[in-house]
């Protein structure tokens, strides 16, 4: 929504280590994030909020058939795979962290997120996924780009050109920015980021 300019309101709630589960559940029927309310309707689910969206923003998706058709497999892919990926580099933008070891299954999604990267730039152009404008299938990879940067994870050239230019995206680094300044901590995702290998440096503000 920021990278294309759609108007909303950014309401935080930070998770506890206690667990708020039924504070959530005041906002967001499945109790997460992200959540979005519009003129009184919620809209719960990163891919239920895009198609929502496109259906008042075409930009959102690739205005080319074969691009939007290609953006919303690779979209839906990153919503229901990479989970060995999601699991043993928890999400974090502040640290940057050397990987005990990098297990098959990682393996196996660092291999696939490569072809799928290199595919959609081939096949559309570049300099994003799928052509030349920013569409919702970058920002179903967004947090992965800020995986990349924080496990010093391994892509081949092109792929890896893709990671850092997104990371020089606008609305990237406002996120980036954002997150440094952030001061609450959840020690069980503290506890499961330094489970996952050495953290080599921290760039968050310290508490």
């Amino acid at each position: 929504m920021r990278a294309l300019d759609i108007p909303f309101t950014e309401v935080i709630h930070p998770f506890s280590d206690d667990g708020n589960h039924e504070v959530f559940r005041t906002f967001s029927p499945n109790a997460k994030v992200p959540c979005l309310v519009d003129e009184g309707r919620v809209v719960w689910d990163s891919l239920a909020i895009t198609e929502y969206l496109a259906e008042a923003h075409p930009r959102v998706w690739p205005e080319d058939k074969s691009g939007r058709s290609w953006a919303r497999c690779a979209s839906a892919e990153m919503h229901s795979g990479f989970n060995a990926l999601r699991d043993e580099c928890s999400m974090t933008c502040g640290q940057r962290i050397q990987l005990h070891k990098v297990s098959p299954g990682l393996e196996r999604d660092l291999t696939r997120l490569d072809e799928l990267w290199c595919e959609g730039l081939a096949l559309f152009g570049g300099p994003f996924l799928a052509g030349p404008e920013f569409t919702a299938v970058d920002a179903f990879f967004a947090p992965v780009v800020f995986r990349i940067e924080s496990y010093h994870l391994p892509l081949s050239g092109r792929a890896g050109t893709y990671q850092q230019a997104m990371m020089q995206q606008p609305a990237m680094r406002d996120w980036y920015e954002a997150a440094l300044q952030e001061t609450w901590r959840e020690a069980s995702h503290e506890d499961e980021i330094a489970s996952c290998g050495s953290i080599i440096a921290d760039h968050r503000v310290q508490v």
